[in-house]
C-alpha cells in the first residue's frame, strides 16, 4: 500500500520582539534605506546608495580629538549600473538580514549571516554570494552607510580575548565576578554594548592590556591584578572589536587609565596605535573605540641593555619590519612626538626586535614582579 503523501509544514512566522531604544534607532535607519530605494523606483529613477569611502585618502587625524576620523568622500553604488548591480543587491540583502535579526532579537555570526543570505537568484544561475569573502566587505559597507557598529546590526565576530580582575558585571543578566574566573578568565564577547554588558561594581585602579594570551596567563597566574588592584585583558594579538570597545567603555565609563604592554616591534607599535587613535576601517566609530589617553608601557628598544638581556632573545628585523616601522613613524600622531621618533630610531639602529616573553630569560615572573610594576611606579611610558 503506497504511503500517504504529507504536505510539508510551513515554518511558523518568526515572533517579533519589542526592540530596545538602540535597536529602534537602527531599524529606523534600515527602513529609511529601504524607503529610499522604493521612492526612487516610484519616480522611475535609478536607485543608489552613497557609501563613505573606507580608504586612507578619506581618513584624517583630528589633532583636537586625538583620533582618526572618516572624511566625506563617498562611492556611489547604483542598481542600473551593470558593474554595480550585484553589489547593490548584496548591500540590500545584508540590510534586510540585519533587520530580520533585530526584529527577532537574535544575533548571528558574520558566517551565519552569509548562509542566511546565500541562495540562487530565482530565474538565474547566479548566487547572491559566492563566498564569505564577498559578504564580509558588504557588511562593512552597511556599517559605514548607517553609521552603526556591526554589533548594532546583531552580528558578532569570533570571540578572541579574555579579562580578569577587580570588576563585577552582568552579561545578558548573568552576574560575572571577574575576580573569580580561575585560570581561563572571562571570555570577552564580540558584542559588549551597554544593553548586553553592564558594569555593576569596580574596585580596579587601572586596566593593563597585554598583547598575547601567553603573557596574560603569566600575569593571571601571578595574580598581578589582585596585588595591583587592576583589570587585566588581552586581545590575542591585534585586539578584535569587542575587546577594543570594552577597553573604551572601561576607560570612558569607569574612568580607568589604560596601559598597554606590547612587544618591541612594528606590530606592537601598530596595535598601540589602533587602540589609541583608531583604525582606518573603523574610522567612522573612533569616538566609541579609540582611547587617546592610553599609554604604552611595552618593551622598549633600550630595554635590551636596561634589563640585561642576551643576544639569544633578539629577533632580527626584516625588510618588511623596517618598512613598517618607517610608515608608523610617519603617522601624524607619532610624527611630532620626539620620544616615539627616538624609540623607533633606536629599534632600527639596534637591528632587532624583542617580544615581551624575552623577559622570561631573566626570571619566569620578572615581567609581573619587576618590569611592569617599575614602569607603572615610575610613570615610565610612551604617550
Amino acid at each position: 500500500m503506497p504511503k500517504k503523501k504529507v504536505a510539508p509544514k510551513k515554518p511558523a512566522a518568526a515572533k517579533k520582539v519589542k526592540p530596545s531604544p538602540k535597536d529602534t534607532r537602527t531599524l529606523g535607519q534600515l527602513t529609511a534605506l529601504a524607503d529610499s530605494v522604493v521612492t526612487a523606483a516610484d519616480k522611475r529613477r535609478d536607485p543608489h546608495v552613497d557609501i563613505p569611502a573606507r580608504s586612507l585618502s578619506n581618513v584624517r587625524y583630528n589633532s583636537r580629538k586625538r583620533f582618526i576620523e572618516m572624511g566625506k568622500n563617498t562611492n556611489r553604488r547604483q542598481l542600473f549600473n551593470l558593474s554595480q548591480a550585484k553589489s547593490f543587491m548584496q548591500t540590500m540583502l545584508v540590510a534586510s538580514g540585519s533587520q530580520q535579526l533585530i526584529e527577532q532579537n537574535k544575533t548571528t555570526s558574520i558566517r551565519g549571516l552569509y548562509y542566511l543570505l546565500k541562495h540562487t537568484i530565482e530565474g538565474a544561475k547566479e548566487e547572491t554570494f559566492g563566498e564569505q569573502s564577498e559578504c564580509d566587505p558588504v557588511i562593512e559597507d552597511v556599517e559605514v552607510l548607517l553609521g552603526s557598529l556591526r554589533e548594532e546590526l546583531h552580528l558578532y565576530a569570533q570571540k578572541k580575548g579574555d579579562m580578569v580582575g577587580e570588576v563585577v558585571l552582568t552579561d545578558r543578566g548573568d552576574e560575572i565576578d571577574c575576580a573569580r574566573m580561575g585560570s581561563g578568565g572571562y571570555g570577552i564577547p564580540s558584542i559588549v554594548e551597554p544593553d548586553v554588558i553592564k558594569f555593576k561594581k569596580c574596585s580596579a585602579k587601572f586596566v593593563l592590556h597585554v598583547e598575547k594570551d601567553t603573557v596574560w596567563q603569566r600575569f593571571n597566574e601571578d595574580k598581578f591584578w589582585r596585588t595591583h588592584k587592576c583589570i587585566l585583558t588581552h586581545g590575542g594579538g591585534q585586539p578584535p572589536r569587542g575587546v577594543r570597545r570594552l577597553l573604551h567603555r572601561l576607560h570612558s565609563e569607569l574612568n580607568l587609565p589604560v596601559y598597554c604592554l606590547l612587544d618591541n616591534d612594528p606590530w606592537g607599535y601598530y596595535i598601540y596605535s589602533v587602540i589609541k587613535q583608531g583604525s582606518i576601517n573603523l574610522a567612522f566609530e573612533s569616538q566609541r573605540m579609540a582611547i587617546p589617553d592610553a599609554k604604552f608601557i611595552g618593551l622598549r628598544s633600550l630595554d635590551f641593555d636596561r634589563c640585561g638581556l642576551s643576544d639569544s632573545v633578539t629577533i632580527d628585523l626584516s625588510a618588511t619590519d623596517r618598512k613598517r616601522a618607517s610608515q608608523i613613524a610617519a603617522y601624524p600622531w607619532f610624527a611630532k612626538k620626539k620620544p616615539w621618533q627616538k624609540e623607533i630610531k633606536k629599534m632600527l639602529d639596534n637591528g632587532f626586535k624583542l617580544e615581551v616573553e624575552a623577559l622570561i630569560s631573566r626570571d619566569i615572573s620578572y615581567v609581573t614582579e619587576e618590569y611592569a610594576p617599575a614602569r607603572l611606579r615610575n610613570r615610565d611610558w610612551l604617550d
